[in-house]
């Protein structure tokens, strides 16, 4: 491995982490809130908050108010830890290519 890839996986491992630890708690927050909230079996919950970490959508129907209430804010949550995730992940590579290419800002030398 070249050193600037060698650099580039150095730069994306914290990242990585931290998306991965932000996954993990909020998968856990999910499972708990749509079992205790929506009455969800354990495997439904898992299921569903997968789905909507992914971006793409609950799968269970809900039929409590506080299920629908928590399935709500919850797609809403997930949907800001997608776009956060992705930018976790992709933030390195941008870094690495603007380095790559040597794009500067005006005024720098």
């Amino acid at each position: 491995m070249e050193p600037s890839r060698r650099l580039l996986v150095q730069r994306m491992a914290q990242p990585m982490a931290y998306a991965a630890m932000l996954i993990v708690i909020s998968l856990g927050v999910g499972m708990l809130g749509y079992h205790a909230c929506a009455g969800l079996p354990w495997i439904d919950a898992f299921v569903n908050t997968c789905m909507l970490l992914g971006g793409m959508g609950p799968v269970s129907p809900i039929d409590t108010t506080d299920g629908k209430i928590f399935a709500g804010l919850f797609a809403l949550y997930a949907g800001l830890v997608f776009l956060a995730v992705t930018a976790f992940v992709l933030a390195p590579i941008f870094h690495h290519v603007l380095h790559r290419f040597h794009w500067e800002t005006k005024g720098q030398k």
